[in-house]
């Protein structure tokens, strides 16, 4: 016999065999003391009430045991599968669609996959639709990479070419438009404290409002490589499982045309102390840890200091995975007729997410990459400008001090200036460029033990 309808049956047994006995109990019960005395006639009818009550609390108890017996009977009962529907394929069309559709599987992967919208801060450049173009015209997913656009300056015609996006872009506006109060020694760096303020403003609507784990930041002058989300999609998980990672960056400081490796140089990845900016990816944990105290002014020197960097490194590429288009700025142009604008911008896709990335993990890089630099013979810098002669492999040029580092770096063609003692795209001192098609590691020597804050 099934156990389900034995449960059931063994319920009502005991139902109905607990209802027998009561009723011959309530039959066999005296209606009244042998002995009549004083007051036995009120008694009675007390009595009877109280065994009424009990009896019917009694009832009640072995209803609702007998209905629990039969909702298990029915949970227990297997489901009938609905029938089988046979569905008429529709029919092809001339023209296939150029994506297969999606699968319940694909779905569920899509669904599982964190969101990282994208923080673009704009002003006043109606510029800002190269920006969008590129970011929109790349995204592989508008569900997985939101765009918000977060406008200060109150700009009309800028604002006009943000909301031609429609629905594509969600824009949001700094309430604060007026000038920020400054010491009378910083008058004409107004525009700092802006941004600083802005900045501020948008991150916290990012992680405070809408609630976000993560975003990508870039501002209104970047353009965007074709795998800029696959980078960052693919960094993303390094920065949750290492906590010496603190930001990934699209960005090379020292990435002009000539000091990348051309071939494969598309697919190296390194950590770089110096905190690079223009296309970056944090974690609201990062966000908690910098909020409080964030600056009134000059936010990305201040998160070169140590006191926000604590030893912390970030992810960032050989080839530049964003370019900018922004000479005119608060910066009136600093760094960019020299540098700036011969940033190479990566033109092939490098299928990140299907790499191990593991190798960047602190323990691990710091290993192959120190034995690395310290295995290349040192040569002298007029040795690097002849031909590769008995050395064609790596090699490195070794500073000892920061003038020396600084006409080193000039001679090669980087960016020489040093925030907190930290060089452009360092990590651990060593700066690595290539020059006339050679590796080459500026580094300091092998006894190196941290950078000098002084050399700023």
């Amino acid at each position: 016999m099934p156990k389900k309808l034995s449960l059931a049956l063994l319920g009502a047994a005991l139902f109905l065999a607990w209802n027998g006995l009561l009723l011959l109990f309530l039959w066999g019960r005296p209606t009244g003391p042998t002995e009549p005395g004083p007051g036995s006639s009120r008694l009675l009818p007390a009595q009877l009430l109280r065994l009424a009550q009990d009896a019917e609390a009694e009832l009640r108890l072995q209803r609702q045991l007998l209905l629990q017996i039969q909702q298990l009977g029915r949970l227990q009962k297997p489901q009938k599968s609905p029938p089988k529907t046979t569905k008429t394929p529709p029919k092809s069309s001339k023209t296939p669609p150029k994506t297969p559709p999606k699968t319940p599987k694909t779905v569920k992967k899509e669904e599982e996959e964190e969101v990282i919208p994208v923080l673009v801060l704009a002003c006043d450049r109606s510029s800002v639709r190269r920006c969008l173009d590129k970011i929109l015209r790349y995204r592989p997913s508008a569900r997985r990479f939101p765009v918000i656009v977060s406008q200060d300056c109150g700009h009309a015609e800028t604002a006009a070419v943000i909301a031609s996006y429609g629905a594509a872009v969600a824009h949001i506006r700094q309430p604060e438009l007026g000038d920020v109060p400054v010491p009378p020694e910083h008058r004409k760096f107004q525009g700092y404290y802006k941004i600083s303020r802005h900045y501020r403003w948008a991150l916290g609507q990012v992680f405070r409002t809408f609630r976000y784990r993560a975003a990508i930041v870039v501002e209104d002058d970047l353009e965007v490589a074709p795998d800029f989300f696959e980078y960052f999609q693919a960094v993303l998980p390094l920065l949750e499982e290492d906590p010496s990672l603190w930001c990934a960056s699209a960005w090379n400081d020292n990435g002009k045309e000539g000091l990348v490796d051309a071939g494969r140089g598309a697919e190296l990845l390194y950590r770089t102390d110096f905190f690079p900016g223009l296309g970056w990816l944090l974690l609201a944990e990062l966000w908690d840890e910098l909020e409080p105290k964030w600056p009134p002014a000059f936010w990305d020197d201040w998160m070169r200091q140590p006191e926000q960097r604590r030893g912390r490194a970030c992810v960032r590429p050989e080839v530049s995975r964003t370019m900018t288009f922004g000479r005119k700025g608060v910066s009136h142009g600093q760094f960019y007729d020299q540098y700036l604008k011969f940033i190479k911008l990566n033109d092939r896709f490098v299928p990140f997410t299907k790499m191990d990335l593991s190798y960047l993990k602190k323990e691990p890089y710091e290993r192959a990459f120190l034995q690395q630099v310290y295995s290349a013979p040192e040569i002298r810098l007029d040795e690097l400008r002849r031909e590769p002669g008995a050395h064609p492999g790596p090699v490195r040029l070794q500073y000892r001090g920061r003038d020396s580092f600084k006409a080193l770096a000039k001679a090669l063609g980087l960016m020489d200036d040093l925030k907190s003692g930290v060089p452009r795209a360092g990590y651990r001192g060593v700066v690595s460029v290539v020059c006339r098609g050679r590796r080459v590691f500026l580094a300091p020597p092998s006894d190196w033990t941290g950078y000098d804050p002084s050399w700023s």
